[in-house]
């Protein structure tokens, strides 16, 4: 990833800001660009797919307890039926260009720009998907249509399946016209085999939220992960924003008293050796230590302990992995598909394979934030992590791969399909809900113009993968 010369940091903003944003209607917009250039549309759409993975983690962040409100009763802690418009709109904006790429690059026979498309289109779709179920897609850019109709939750999911199969095939094809540009492609840097791993492995993420369900394949999740990432040099990530990446903002806002990005008691807890009676090594390279020398978080719903600008509590460090300058924002991971790894081969049977995974995830995590390998072997070593191959089970690995996957939204559906059984995961204080939250509301900007559409649920509802 460190292609990206600064040589040129401007021509890549440049090309970022002629992306072309819209809503569903955006043709209504007669200055719009009608052809916009395929690699414009790379650019642009590679990095609001990353951008979103962020946006949507700074909703669900809050549902796993990595993050809590420095404020009592904070909405994001209390399952308020929040209005998350900004991204939902967000969402539909990138996928609307994602959309517009898939098209000029099938007319052109761009073969590269339109597998890595639908990947990117697959990956923007899920997160719709995880939040709110059902959601408008089979007529979503038909510009005719501006009230769209709304997809079947289990038929979106259908749908990412199908565009990453096809999206596989295209990458695979030899005969491409246009090679993805190494410059504007900002995930791989116009590596085809990169994307093609990156589809197997979201593949894999997918198949695995199905354990739930009947038709969970677990052999069908270890096969896509046998095509999928490897090595942390395989995970698709962006490192080049157009001003503080956005973890980075949150850090450097809470030093200037606007507070953000403030640990939950639970995650804290996780690490500092409260819950496990282990310290983890990963927990200095996240945050810093309060004033009294200790880790010490948030309780979800509870607000801060005091004025806030102390160090009474822990929050996201302006040298922590996560949100130092230029942190990476992490899209998808060979941490994450080792844990998936584990979790398949575990439900499979194989136990062998699910505990030599569940260590190899620890590691990669460890050495992708820069853990001294001594304190990693140490952390690995201790009997309550190395279980050993007869002693593994499913409540250490999700345990492992909650850490592991700090403030990426996914783990929200981990969360979920595990019922929130996370050791010592409790309520939030002055919970709107009698139970843990299960999706979001749809937005209001969606219920004013597409009102007649939009699905009756409530937050306690579980989409149909949770059933």
């Amino acid at each position: 990833m460190k292609r990206i010369h600064s040589i040129l940091y401007i021509v890549i903003l440049a090309l970022l800001a002629a992306g072309c944003k819209k809503q569903l209607d955006i043709n209504d917009n007669p200055n719009q660009a009608v052809v916009p250039p395929m690699n414009g549309l790379l650019a642009s759409t590679t990095y609001f797919t990353s951008y979103n993975v962020y946006r949507v983690g700074n909703i669900t962040s809050y549902f796993t307890q990595y993050l809590a409100s420095p404020n009592a009763n904070g909405a994001s802690d209390t399952y308020e039926a929040a209005d998350y418009t900004s991204t939902w709109k967000a969402l539909y904006d990138n996928m609307t260009d994602i959309h517009d790429l898939m098209e000029q690059a099938r007319t052109a026979g761009a073969t590269q720009h339109l597998g890595a498309a639908e990947v990117m289109m697959a990956i923007n779709l899920e997160m719709l998907n995880d939040l709110w179920g059902a959601v408008p897609y089979t007529q979503a850019f038909n510009s005719k249509i501006l009230q769209p109709g709304y997809t079947p939750d289990d038929s979106v999911f259908l749908q990412c399946v199908a565009l990453l199969d096809d999206g596989i095939a295209q990458l695979k094809k030899s005969e491409s016209k246009y090679a993805l540009d190494p410059v504007k492609d900002l995930l791989h840097g116009g590596k085809v085999s990169a994307w093609v791993k990156t589809a197997y492995t979201v593949k894999a993420r997918l198949l695995n939220h199905l354990t739930k369900k009947t038709n969970y394949d677990p052999t069908a999740v270890l096969t896509a992960l046998a095509n999928g990432y490897t090595d942390n040099s395989d995970d698709a990530q962006l490192i080049l924003f157009q001003s503080l990446s956005p973890w980075n903002a949150a850090a450097v806002n809470n030093v200037n008293n606007l507070l953000d990005g403030w640990l939950s008691a639970h995650f804290v807890n996780a690490l500092n050796g409260k819950t496990f009676g282990v310290f983890d090594p990963r927990l200095p390279l996240i945050t810093d230590t309060t004033r009294f020398g200790d880790y010490r978080g948030t309780i979800n719903g509870a607000g801060r302990i005091g004025s806030g600008t102390n160090k009474e509590e822990c929050y996201l460090s302006q040298k922590g992995f996560y949100s130092k300058p230029g942190a990476p924002l992490l899209v998808v991971t060979n941490t994450e598909a080792r844990f998936i790894q584990a979790e398949a081969a575990f439900r499979s049977g194989n136990k062998t394979l699910a505990y030599q995974a569940y260590l190899q995830g620890i590691s990669v995590h460890m050495n992708k934030l820069g853990v001294d390998s001594s304190l990693r072997k140490a952390y690995l070593a201790n009997p309550a992590v190395g279980v050993g191959e007869a002693n593994i089970t499913l409540d250490l690995i999700l345990k492992e791969k909650y850490v592991a996957q700090f403030l990426h939204p996914d783990a929200w559906n981990d969360a979920r399909r595990y019922d929130y059984q996370y050791q010592d995961f409790n309520m939030p204080v002055n919970a709107q809900l009698s139970t843990f939250i299960r999706r979001v509301a749809y937005p209001d900007s969606e219920k004013s113009r597409n009102g007649a559409n939009v699905p009756s649920v409530k937050l306690t509802d579980k989409t149909w993968w949770q059933l």
